[in-house]
């Protein structure tokens, strides 16, 4: 099942429910079309740097093939390996770029696709918004524990002693030996 990545803005004193449109889920693993079209996946996610450094890389290798009289064969081979990391790195280069943005990470998520990604993290999210001061690690545990002095519960009430003089290999306290 795909893993998502959840990041938000980091706010300047405003309230991150104000913001929750902006919200990035980032899926790990393959991207099919960062591997066929990099440069045009760079683009669409406005991964600038990392576009940049991918021409540099490309060109350089192309470069270096020519200089090295490759063959096609082994031109061809290089640039589906630089594509196939393309596509196997494309989500490391999107949250290393939103965490340059000083962007941070809220949560991971494990859901099929990206909108039940989404519906799983505000469940979540809004469910912990109740925590004190909006603190993100406040966790509502409900009741306090019940304690002995509670009347009516049953374990309020210790376990009846047995009736016979030996529990186990021991005797009772108090009792003949």
């Amino acid at each position: 099942m795909p893993v998502y990545t959840v990041h938000a803005p980091v706010a300047d004193g405003t309230d991150p429910r104000s913001v929750t449109d902006r919200f990035v889920f980032v899926r790990d693993g393959f991207h099919f079309w960062a591997f066929l079209l990099g440069p045009l996946w760079l683009a669409w996610h406005r991964l600038w740097l990392a576009l940049i450094g991918y021409i540099v890389v490309w060109v350089g290798v192309a470069v270096a093939l020519t200089q090295l009289h490759a063959s096609a064969g082994t031109r061809f081979a290089v640039m589906l390996l630089i594509a196939l990391l393309m596509g196997f790195e494309a989500a490391s280069l999107w949250r290393w770029t939103v965490s340059r943005r000083k962007w941070r990470q809220l949560d991971v998520v494990v859901a099929d696709d990206e909108e039940t990604a989404e519906r799983r993290f505000f469940d979540r999210w809004t469910s912990n918004q109740r925590g004190l001061n909006n603190d993100q690690s406040a966790v509502d545990r409900g009741a306090p524990p019940p304690t002995r002095e509670v009347p009516g519960q049953p374990f309020s009430r210790p376990p009846p002693l047995p009736h016979s003089d030996i529990i186990g290999l021991f005797p009772q306290p108090g009792g003949s030996r």
